[in-house]
């Protein structure tokens, strides 16, 4: 990168413009995130009959397609930017294909059965999460590429922070709001499928506008930095995983931490239905995470100014940690003080999502100077895939457990009664699993090692 760009990159204030632009992405981001993982399983397992194990295994694949597909986007993103000098082109293509197969994918009747039912989710889902990725690599690339400054950074994140927690409420209140809102669950989860696929796609192409603001402030790499076959695609990904110690640790922290939520995600509705005894009980679950947390992210910001970002997730690591080991009492004795729990968990929520996002920046700038620039897609990449394998291992997990205590699946207008053990295992996988996953977090977080003036001396050299 031209030494013109870098001081530009590293003095200017972001615009709010830009600001907002690139928080806007995080309402597809978060209703997508959000909604599969609250209402998927559930969809299969209480609405198609498909056995509980079978559809985790099926969310599951999904999710390891994913993870193959997401460092080469990741590289390929990166040729796009050498060759165009923006990333702008895959954000698009994935923002307008999106809605189509998220709304394909709860378009299932039961009367197909089982088994045609959970191939076509398969399938809709496989679509649906490869037209995500196409957004998702480049968007979560673009932090490094539109400021050099550590506290901007902060910053940037934390406004999409606010957005994204909007959009965790909005889509895991609204969405199963939508589904309930007649007596046909059928249409009921059609009507959310198409809803919620548009909305998602709408946020997505907003942001994409941001790809040119992060184009004008820094110079197109020469295409010869970037790989040129499809292997080397793929594996500059893990090249910069073995070359980078600082993306190994914040990475690692980062999937403990997507599997731990992603238990608690996908455990969610089974909590609210079986042990809050009330299907719609989710919608205040999610009220009392997000709620907290819209008012919660300006202060993780402040904190994190002032003790050093790493210094404020591990705080926040440990409130989630003990939030969620709180909720097992609920096998005992279930009732309302649940949603106290969760909330101090929505508190620490909003810096478990602002913190190492702003992080991995400042991990891609410190391997710019030893590597060379215009690599950002390729850790994004390999980032987007480890917080895929966590969110996808956390519904198997949960899947698993609900296998194991005897979980019984019904298809819709059915009436059940689950065994007491399944009980149990929807609060342990609600409760001591995320916390457990938490606390291990916080064991790779330690060997992550840069700090502010790491990345501030490293902008002044730049410049």
């Amino acid at each position: 990168m031209s030494t013109e760009a870098r001081p530009e990159r590293a003095s200017v204030r972001l615009s709010a413009r830009t600001i907002v632009l690139y928080a806007i992405g995080s309402l597809g981001t978060g209703g997508y995130a959000t909604l599969p993982g609250l209402v998927l399983t559930y969809f299969l397992t209480d609405n198609l009959g498909v056995a509980a194990l079978a559809a985790g295994l099926i969310v599951t694949a999904a999710k390891i397609w994913d993870v193959l597909i997401d460092p080469l986007i990741g590289a390929a993103s990166d040729r796009q930017l050498a060759r165009t000098g923006s990333r702008r082109g895959f954000m698009v293509t994935g923002a307008l294909a999106l809605p189509l197969f998220f709304a394909l994918t709860f378009a299932v009747p039961p009367t197909w059965g089982p088994i045609a039912g959970a191939i076509s989710v398969l399938l809709a889902f496989l679509a649906t999460a490869t037209a995500f990725s196409l957004f998702q690599v480049p968007y979560v690339a673009l932090p490094a590429e539109l400021t050099a400054s550590y506290d901007e950074r902060t910053r940037l994140l934390g406004w999409r922070v606010v957005v994204l927690t909007a959009a965790i409420l909005l889509f895991g209140a609204g969405g199963p709001a939508l589904r309930n809102a007649g007596s046909d669950p059928v249409m009921g989860y059609l009507l959310m499928g198409i809803a919620s696929g548009i909305v998602i796609g709408i946020g997505m192409f907003i942001a994409s506008r941001t790809a040119e603001a992060a184009a004008q402030r820094t110079s197109t790499p020469s295409t010869a930095a970037v790989s040129s076959t499809w292997r080397d695609q793929y594996m500059s990904g893990f090249r910069a995983l073995g070359r980078s110690q600082p993306f190994r640790a914040l990475l690692g922290t980062f999937v403990l931490q997507a599997l731990a939520t992603g238990t608690m995600l996908a455990g969610a509705q089974y909590v609210a239905t079986w042990v809050l005894r009330s299907e719609d009980a989710v919608t205040f679950v999610f009220v009392a995470l997000v709620g907290p947390a819209l008012l919660a992210t300006p202060g993780w910001t402040l904190i994190a100014r002032r003790a050093g970002k790493e210094r404020a997730f591990a705080f926040a690591s440990i409130i989630f940690t003990a939030a969620a080991a709180s909720l097992v009492v609920a096998v005992w004795t279930p009732g309302a003080w649940i949603y106290a729990s969760v909330a101090v968990a929505g508190i620490a929520y909003a810096g478990l999502q602002s913190l190492p996002m702003a992080m991995l920046p400042d991990v891609i700038s410190h391997d710019e100077r030893t590597s060379g620039p215009g690599q950002a897609g390729t850790f994004t990449g390999i980032w987007t895939a480890g917080e895929t394998v966590g969110f996808a291992l956390g519904a198997t997990a949960v899947s698993l457990t609900l296998a194991a205590t005897g979980y019984v699946s019904t298809v819709a207008g059915a009436t059940v009664e689950q065994p007491a053990a399944a009980i149990t295992g929807i609060v342990v996988s609600f409760s001591i699993l995320p916390a457990v996953l938490m606390a291990a977090s916080l064991l790779t977080l330690r060997r992550y090692r840069l700090r502010r003036d790491d990345i501030e001396a490293g902008a002044t050299s730049a410049a």
